[in-house]
C-alpha cells in the first residue's frame, strides 16, 4: 500500500528544526499503519508504545520525568533497544496518559542535552489529545485514502497516470473501469 503522507514524513525527518510530530485524523484513516510503515522503511527499527489501557505506561510517567528511567521503561515496553539515530519511537493513543503529554516538553529538553535530535531520536505521537505542549510539536493531518492512493494500492498505476495527466479522452474510454 502507498500513502502520500509517507513523503511528508520523509521531509519531516530531514528537517533540522523538526519537533515531535503529532498526527491527527479521523478514526480508521491509517495513522498507526502509516507510522509503522514509516518506521520500517526509514529507520533500522521502531519502538511502538500503545498507551491505551496500559497501566504500566501510566505508572512510568506518573512519578517523575527522569530521562534514563523513562527510556529504560520505554525499551522494556517496546521490546527493543532505543538507539539514537536508528530507532523511531511511536506513541499511540498517548491521550490516554496525560502525564506522558505533560512530560513531553521536559523529555525533549532533556533529550536535546543528551542526544542531538538532529542525529536522531525521534518521537512520533498519534491521535490529537485535548491537552498537549503548545508550540512544542509539529502537526500532520491524515485524511482517508484518496482515489489516487487507492489506484496505486490496487496496482492501477496507468489509470492513475491517465487521471494525473488530465487525459479526459482516455478517462472517458476507461470510465467503467474507473467506476
Amino acid at each position: 500500500m502507498y500513502r502520500t503522507a509517507i513523503e511528508d514524513l520523509k521531509r519531516w525527518k530531514e528537517r533540522t528544526d523538526r519537533k515531535p510530530l503529532l498526527i491527527r485524523g479521523a478514526r480508521q484513516t491509517g495513522k498507526t499503519w502509516l507510522m509503522k510503515e514509516f518506521g520500517k522503511t526509514s529507520y533500522e527499527q521502531y519502538a511502538y508504545i500503545n498507551f491505551e489501557s496500559n497501566s504500566g505506561m501510566k505508572n512510568l510517567f506518573i512519578s517523575d520525568f527522569d530521562i534514563e528511567r523513562l527510556l529504560s521503561g520505554l525499551q522494556v515496553e517496546a521490546g527493543c533497544p532505543i538507539i539514537p539515530g536508528k530507532t523511531l519511537i511511536i506513541f499511540d493513543e498517548v491521550q490516554e496518559v496525560p502525564e506522558a503529554l505533560t512530560s513531553l516538553s521536559t523529555l525533549m529538553k532533556t533529550l536535546k542535552n543528551i542526544i542531538s535530535l538532529r542525529q536522531g531520536l525521534y518521537l512520533m505521537l498519534l491521535f490529537i489529545p485535548y491537552f498537549f505542549p503548545v508550540g512544542k510539536v509539529d502537526f500532520l493531518s491524515l485524511h482517508p485514502m484518496s482515489f489516487s492512493e487507492f489506484l496505486l494500492a490496487t496496482d492501477n498505476e496507468p489509470l492513475n497516470a491517465m487521471i494525473e495527466e488530465l487525459d479526459f479522452k482516455l478517462v472517458k474510454v476507461f470510465s467503467s473501469k474507473l467506476t
